[in-house]
């Protein structure tokens, strides 16, 4: 599926309304979160460096947005309690939650099954699977409160094509692509939607690391992507279940 090729999000798109965003710091999160900012989101910036989420608070500060609140957390040894702190101190601070948009993601390198490190595919695992539906579930009250809760989540093709040498990256992007679906299933009776991007081939950290060599000039950058994310974060769009593939 795809948006509309002249989408324009009206400027208070998203007034009002409070957007927590994975991986907020660099990449695609950053940019998902400040194009939240500027059309009228509160956005909770997760993410595990300090330094970055700094950054990008900056960055809204200066922009005259609302005031976006930090909250670090590393999704690699996250437990279901720190979930569940995390939902509490949005209901006490900011009393609502109408989105939440996975970006984080993890891929140490491009390796054969055979030679994957056990512990680095936990943590893939944890990052890229486990945590997105950890903290989904510890969100769901707060998303059922608003009168039009969203989740999007970030897949990847090399999950759903089982491409080689991805590993335990293809492997927990597949799973996130069920996870996704059978969540869209569950809810399409409700006010709650929950849909996907596949961003394509984008220019961030993660696939720098992975294609060195790569000619970074035929890349989109990942501000070309966000306005996908606020496509489907319009609380009138009542979009459930489908997949934005932007390559």
């Amino acid at each position: 599926m795809s948006y509309p090729a002249d989408y324009q999000p009206a400027p208070n798109l998203l007034r009002d309304r409070v957007v927590l965003v994975t991986g907020a710091g660099d990449g695609i999160g950053r940019a998902v979160s400040l194009a939240c900012a500027t059309h009228g989101a509160t956005v909770v910036l997760a993410g595990k460096t300090v330094k970055k989420l700094e950054a990008v608070y900056d960055e809204m500060e200066q922009a005259g947005g609302p005031q976006p609140a930090i909250y670090p957390i590393n999704l690699e040894g996250a437990t279901p309690a720190d979930y569940d702190q995390l939902a509490q101190t949005i209901e006490n601070q900011l009393g609502r939650l109408d989105g939440v948009v996975h970006c984080a993601a993890s891929l140490p390198y491009l390796s054969r099954l055979k030679d994957h490190e056990a512990e680095d595919w936990m943590k893939v695992m944890q990052v890229n699977l486990n945590a997105p539906f950890l903290l989904t579930q510890a969100l769901f009250g707060l998303l059922e409160a608003s009168d039009s809760g969203r989740v999007i989540f970030t897949v990847d093709s090399v999950g759903t094509e089982g491409r080689a040498f991805w590993g335990g990256y293809g492997a927990s992007k597949a799973g996130l692509d069920s996870l996704a679906r059978i969540w869209a299933q569950e809810l399409e009776n409700s006010h709650i939607r929950v849909n996907r991007v596949d961003p394509g081939p984008t220019l961030t950290a993660l696939r720098k690391r992975v294609f060195p060599g790569e000619d970074n000039s035929a890349l989109k950058r990942p501000e070309a992507v966000a306005p996908a994310y606020l496509w489907l974060l319009d609380p009138a769009n009542r979009v459930n279940g489908e997949c934005l593939r932007l390559d």
